[in-house]
Formats: structure tokens, C-alpha cells, sequence
């Protein structure tokens, strides 16, 4: 059939392993298919269109002349694609026109904002946005310090006693830039999220709390280790980089390695693994790295999510509450948007599955079958 042969082409894209040949396939069919779509149309329909389409590009035919060909026309038609020219691209099983969001008021819903808010010892709070410059304060011997591009807490002295700060972000924040520790350590804070931690380091280990996601590069010292508390488990290491995902709203949480060692509950992951912990309950998996990351690299990455967990991002970075009507698909979304799109523009892209439908009411959004 036409529409596994498709679907084997958007896989491989996804994994990278597209060939040249095999990408010129693929954008014609999204050529061919969007010139003979028409407003309302059946699955059965459907189905057969995609054969006709399949047939009419002579896949087993192709000369490299004419594949050559083939791609100049597709550059020239390139303007018609509407997923290309709204910055981003998502493949989904089942291609059709898209739906309509409904609307009930014209202001559109803006993207999350860099922005967090440090709380000192003594309650003081410090709002952080790019730009600030200069010394904020002092916690003891530490200095912290400003420059525009980070924050850092300087201790010369290594002081005891030490005093605990805690850097929050809020629904539709996360951090302007990382957050370096007393030992060098640097930090990322998604949306929703926090770090608890000592203006200093002087004993065997370097402890931190967590909530949220965060992704830390952590600074070498072979005497001090560098654990991560978070939801009930323990992430350990003494030099490494590495991202936890911990909300209470998910079903899991995840720990992913991109460089190093590290020990989670005792289990020992290698770069490009992960572990999974469902209510204890830990297993170790092979990780997709670049999309567990997307967020500090400013996108969404969607590996077969349903859209109850594409939702639930959407919700914390736009700030937004979801509700649910009738029966919801559980069919996997797989693809990019970037997080600095509106919120008309993300769900307009998802509505290309027509496997539900979006309606917007102030910063509510309804979604339906």
C-alpha cells in the first residue's frame, strides 16, 4: 500500500536516514497530494488517492536525471507548503487538510518568555530577565553576580555555614540563561520548574532539589560528588551532563545522559541512555537525546506522543488549561514546532492529523475528536 510506503519514508526522516532520492519521493507525494485534495473527503477516499499518487511517481522508473528533475519542480512549488513556510514541520500518519481552530476571541495566545525568579535566604526575591547586569547580593562570603549572559554564586572562602536559594520558574517561563553554582556547575530550568540550593559546597558532597526539568553540566571534582534529588530518586555523578524530567503531571520521569556517567537509584546509564521511572519502578532505555533536549534548544520534539502528553508541554510553556471532551485519539504525534510560534500557529500545525480538533476560549483550549 501506498500509505505504509509513506509512512516507512516519514520514519526514516525522522531517524535521519532519508536518502536523496528517497526525499524528493517524499515532498512530491506532499506535492502531488495537496495539488488533488479537495475540501471534504473519506478515509476510503483517502486511501486511494495516496495509491494514485504513489503509482504516478514512478518510483522503480526514476533515472538520477529525472530525480534531479524532479527536485527543481519541487523547490519551484516549495511556497505551497504550508507546514515548511510556518517555520517548522510535523509528520503525522494520517495527512489531510486541516481543520479549522475555532476561535472565540481574536487575541491570540503568546509563547513562554525567558524569565525566572531567585529567592534568597532571608526571603528576598530577585527577578531575572537577559540583561541584568552587576552584583545582586550576598549570601555570606558568596557574591552573586550578573552578567547578561548567566548568573553566578562566588565563594572564594568556601564559607560555612551556608544558606539555601531556590531559583523558580513559572508556567510559560523558563530560565534566561544557566544559573552557575558555587562549584562551577551550570543549570537549565524549563517551564514549571525549580532548584533548591547551598550558596556553597564546602563538604564531601555537592546536593541539590529539584522539581520540574532541568538540565545540569555539571563541574568535575573527583572528591565531590554531585547529586540531584528529585521525586523520590537520586541522580549521581562527578562530572557529566545530563537532563531530569520529574512533573508530578507526568506518568514518568526521566533522567537522560548526554555525556559522562551518572548513577540513578543506584543504576548506572552511558551516554545516550536514560532511565524511566514509573512509580519506582525503574528501567533503563535507549534515548533520543536531541528531542529530550529540544526545550533548552527552543522546540518541541515529538516521538510518537499522544496528544495528551503534546498538550500537557503545550500547557506549561503557553500557560494554558486543556480540557478534554469526548473520546480522545491515542494515535502517536512525531515531529518539530518551534516554542517560539503562537499558540494559533502550534495547533494549527497538530490539527494536520485530523485526529482531533482545537477550540480556543481565552486561554482555555478545548480539545475534541
Amino acid at each position: 500500500m501506498a500509505t505504509e510506503k509513506i509512512k516507512d519514508l516519514l520514519q526514516k526522516q525522522q531517524s535521519g536516514q532519508l536518502t536523496d532520492e528517497e526525499k524528493a519521493i517524499l515532498d512530491t507525494w506532499y506535492l502531488k497530494l495537496s495539488q488533488t485534495e479537495t475540501a471534504e473527503v473519506n478515509e476510503s477516499d483517502m486511501t486511494n488517492r495516496l495509491d494514485a499518487v504513489w503509482a504516478g511517481l514512478q518510483v522503480n522508473k526514476k533515472s538520477p536525471e529525472k530525480i534531479y528533475n524532479l527536485w527543481l519542480r519541487i523547490a519551484a512549488a516549495a511556497s505551497i507548503l504550508l507546514i515548511l513556510s510556518i517555520g517548522g514541520y510535523l509528520a503525522l500518519r494520517k495527512l489531510q487538510q486541516p481543520v479549522q481552530i475555532a476561535q472565540t476571541q481574536i487575541k491570540d495566545i503568546l509563547p513562554g518568555h525567558n524569565q525566572a525568579t531567585l529567592t534568597l535566604a532571608n526571603g528576598r526575591k530577585i527577578v531575572l530577565t537577559k540583561g541584568l547586569t552587576g552584583q545582586l547580593a550576598t549570601q555570606g562570603a558568596t557574591v552573586i553576580q550578573a552578567n547578561g549572559n548567566n548568573i553566578s554564586y562566588n565563594d572564594e572562602k568556601k564559607s560555612t555555614p551556608i544558606s539555601y536559594n531556590t531559583l523558580v520558574t513559572a508556567r510559560g517561563e523558563q530560565s534566561p540563561y544557566p544559573l552557575i553554582l558555587a562549584d562551577g556547575t551550570k543549570v537549565w530550568l524549563n517551564a514549571a520548574s525549580s532548584i533548591t540550593f547551598p550558596t556553597a559546597f564546602p563538604g564531601k558532597e555537592r546536593i541539590v532539589k529539584i522539581t520540574g526539568e532541568a538540565y545540569f553540566e555539571v563541574a568535575h571534582n573527583n572528591k565531590q560528588s554531585f547529586k540531584v534529588e528529585s521525586a523520590g530518586q537520586v541522580t549521581e555523578d562527578i562530572g557529566t551532563h545530563f537532563n531530569v524530567m520529574t512533573y508530578a503531571d507526568e506518568p514518568v520521569s526521566k533522567v537522560t545522559l548526554a555525556e559522562g556517567s551518572v548513577k540513578v537509584n543506584g543504576h548506572l546509564l552511558k551516554p545516550g541512555e536514560q532511565t524511566i521511572n514509573t512509580n519506582g519502578l525503574i528501567k533503563i532505555a535507549q534515548a533520543n537525546v536531541g528531542f529530550e533536549l529540544a526545550w533548552k534548544d527552543g522546540y518541541f520534539r515529538f516521538t510518537g506522543s499522544p496528544i495528551t502528553s503534546v498538550m500537557r508541554e503545550l500547557a506549561r510553556w503557553y500557560n494554558i488549561e486543556v480540557i478534554y471532551q469526548g473520546k480522545i485519539s491515542t494515535d502517536g504525534y512525531y515531529g518539530t514546532i518551534s516554542r517560539y510560534k503562537n499558540i494559533s500557529q502550534a495547533l494549527h500545525m497538530l490539527s494536520y492529523s485530523n485526529q482531533v480538533h482545537f477550540k480556543m476560549e481565552g486561554r482555555r483550549i478545548i480539545v475534541t475528536e
